[in-house]
């Protein structure tokens, strides 16, 4: 009985764990587009980034291993340098991409982060190539079970929480309410005296070191970086539906969108688990589908996400007011 309850508990902080660094993820891209209204489908390019080099700066090249770079460096460093590293890389990348404009821009950055995603696939020098660097440190993993999973959810949920408060300060700001007003109108913004291509070089970069360390975290949480981690599937289908579905433009509803879709696509992979061996390939494919549907549910219901944005809410209750006026 008591193993099946530490199995439970385990289960559960492991859940939590990818959910709130699933949460990185979605409010690095709520930055990006519910603050400032870019497009970016690149999301696995940043990802791949600050893990990789977290892994590198954290981990020296093992014995029969491709790798030629390598360090032990500290994790807050490493992670303080994953992030700076997509920063200075979105810093290129958006010169170039941010020029173009909703779903160019889209074109643009899944195609740059393709590249990125494929260079650390190939350059076994840098990554090992397809076996990937394994044996990255964990924090905490001195400690005994459970304690070591519930050290490092209690360090993701501080992390969460200094991002949430830094965000929610930026957003009720002058600088973020100016990015809300290039978001809606570029050209009244432009009229006005704003910088347009320097203040949304701003948004892409902090939200590419949000996500960097995003990546950096989801790493040590396996304690491996290689290709398939880097899917697109898991670290830009997901994370748009995690922003989508929760709301985009309010930062608790990224956290909340994150932490309810993980839960719900590590629920579907117990029930496709139990389909017959001819259905095992397509069970992905199901999963995908599911949360497709899930998805095309709550916008049905919910247009802006379950927790829309609050000038959104405040317009749609104006528009309800206005509503039995206009019938009288």
């Amino acid at each position: 009985m008591e193993t099946v309850a530490l199995g439970l508990l385990l289960y559960v902080v492991a859940l939590l764990t990818m959910g709130g660094i699933y949460a990185v993820l979605a409010l690095g891209l709520n930055v990006q587009w519910g603050f400032t209204g870019l497009f970016n489908a690149g999301i696995a390019g940043f990802f791949a980034i600050g893990a990789y080099t977290s892994a590198i700066l954290t981990t020296l090249p093992a014995d029969h291993s491709d790798r030629v770079f390598g360090a032990e460096l500290p994790l807050p460093l490493a992670w303080l340098l994953a992030m700076l590293t997509s920063g200075l890389i979105a810093v290129g990348i958006g010169k170039i991409c941010l020029r173009l404009r909703s779903d160019y821009l889209a074109i643009g950055t899944i195609g740059i982060a393709e590249i990125l995603r494929l260079f650390f696939k190939n350059e076994a020098a840098v990554s090992n190539g397809a076996r990937g660097i394994p044996q990255l440190p964990k924090p905490f993993e001195h400690l005994p079970q459970p304690w070591e999973q519930l050290a490092f959810l209690a360090l993701v949920i501080v992390i969460v929480a200094v991002l949430y408060v830094a965000l929610e300060r930026a957003l009720n700001s002058p600088w973020g309410r100016m990015m809300k007003a290039i978001r809606e109108n570029e050209r009244a913004a432009a009229a006005m005296g704003k910088n347009i291509e320097r203040r949304r070089l701003e948004a892409f970069v902090l939200g590419a070191m949000i996500m960097g360390l995003g990546g950096a975290l989801m790493a040590h949480s396996f304690k491996f970086i290689g290709p398939e981690a880097t899917e697109p599937l898991m670290t830009t289908f997901l994370v748009w539906v995690m922003l989508i579905a929760g709301g985009s433009g309010n930062n608790r509803g990224a956290i909340i969108g994150a932490v309810g879709i993980w839960a719900i696509w590590s629920l579907t992979e117990i029930m496709t688990s139990g389909l017959p061996p001819e259905w095992a390939v397509r069970a992905s494919y199901i999963r995908i589908f599911l949360i497709g549907l899930l998805l095309q549910i709550v916008l049905q219901r919910f247009p802006g996400g379950l927790f829309p944005e609050r000038s959104a809410v405040l317009v749609q209750a104006d528009r309800s007011k206005r509503a039995p006026a206009a019938a009288e």
